[in-house]
């Protein structure tokens, strides 16, 4: 029987919790947490400073999840976190690079575009900085050289999704990609392919709801034969219901990722499920491993990538979480 030690004993179970409990800055914006803990540990106490740096699109509300678990790790473990935040690639690699600069004790990030990545990943290590990876990124983290790992297998997640679709009988599924070059959001629709063959994916501006709503109209106005609509962030499922409504399609919706509004659209019948990747542990585990390798070199997972998902929710399991939606844990 293997015996976990005091502090990682400690670390899992604030994970369950977090579990059982269960994507906001302008681009480029950078926020400390310097609040205290409900213990009296204040922020810093531990000595280290963290950077936590995401592709986030202004007013995605999945990130204020992420962040949440971010910002409740730090508090626990008396982290000094700095959040940075930019959608463009080479905006997000110059964050990773200024957090090199100003010297910071590790660097948890997300690695949505790893080739754009890799660089400043690399100047991360060489100069002896700890980097974790969490929630894009999981087929090209090792390579880049981050230490862990956590988030969803998307073509695991998708392939899953897309079996679900296939036994209620789906033919046609539209997937949304609302980001160009995510690697994490193509995996998703491949996944969904891999069940559906007749899986069509199409490119939309997920900055833009407005047109995200007229783009999903107009296809579905010009192609009756959609079935499902899989969108890929719980704000463009709500822009499918729009979209669907408009051209009086009879396709149904199915998300990844959660938010309030979509969480009472599952419990309303309005969406059919959401595939959930549960952010906000991502973001607490992100911080708490950093924590845990500088205080006492622990490394979660053995340098696997450690699974935060997919969990389903539907009708069957809504009412449990919903509550969850309101206070962003879930």
């Amino acid at each position: 029987m293997i015996r976990l030690s005091r502090t990682l004993r400690f670390a899992a179970a604030l994970s369950v919790a977090a579990l059982a409990a269960t994507a906001c800055s302008g681009g480029g914006r950078e926020k400390t947490d310097d609040t205290g803990t409900a213990g009296g540990n204040a922020a810093g106490s531990s000595g280290y400073t963290i950077a936590f740096i995401t592709h986030e699109t202004p007013g995605d509300t999945f990130w204020d999840k992420v962040k949440n678990g971010a910002e409740q790790a730090a508090k626990d473990t008396g982290v000094t976190m700095k959040y940075s935040n930019d959608p463009e690639a080479p905006k997000q690699s110059v964050l990773i690079q200024n957090a090199v600069d100003s010297k910071v004790s590790g660097i948890a990030t997300t690695l949505v575009t790893p080739d754009a990545l890799g660089g400043a990943v690399k100047a991360a290590t060489d100069a002896g900085i700890p980097v974790v990876g969490f929630n894009s990124g999981i087929d090209d983290y090792q390579r880049l050289g981050a230490l862990m790992y956590f988030g969803s297998d998307e073509t695991v997640a998708g392939t899953a999704a897309g079996k679900r679709i296939g036994e209620a009988g789906g033919k046609h599924p539209l997937c949304v990609i609302q980001q160009t070059g995510s690697v994490a959001l193509e995996a998703r629709c491949a996944g969904v392919k891999s069940s559906v063959p007749g899986t069509e994916n199409i490119q939309v501006n997920g900055a833009d709801d407005a047109a995200v709503t007229s783009t999903l109209q107009a296809k579905l106005a010009q192609d009756k034969s959609i079935d499902y609509i899989v969108t890929l962030g719980a704000p463009q499922a709500i822009d499918a219901l729009k979209a669907i409504d408009q051209a009086g399609s009879q396709a149904k919706v199915v998300t990844f990722d959660l938010n309030q509004e979509a969480a009472q659209d599952i419990k309303d019948g309005k969406i059919v499920f959401s595939i959930d990747q549960q952010p906000y542990v991502q973001g607490y585990m992100a911080v708490t491993s950093l924590y845990l390798y500088l205080k006492n070199g622990n490394d979660i997972g053995g340098g696997k990538a450690v699974l935060t998902g997919p969990s389903f929710v539907d009708k069957d399991n809504i009412d449990k979480i919903l509550p969850f939606t309101k206070n962003n844990t879930r």
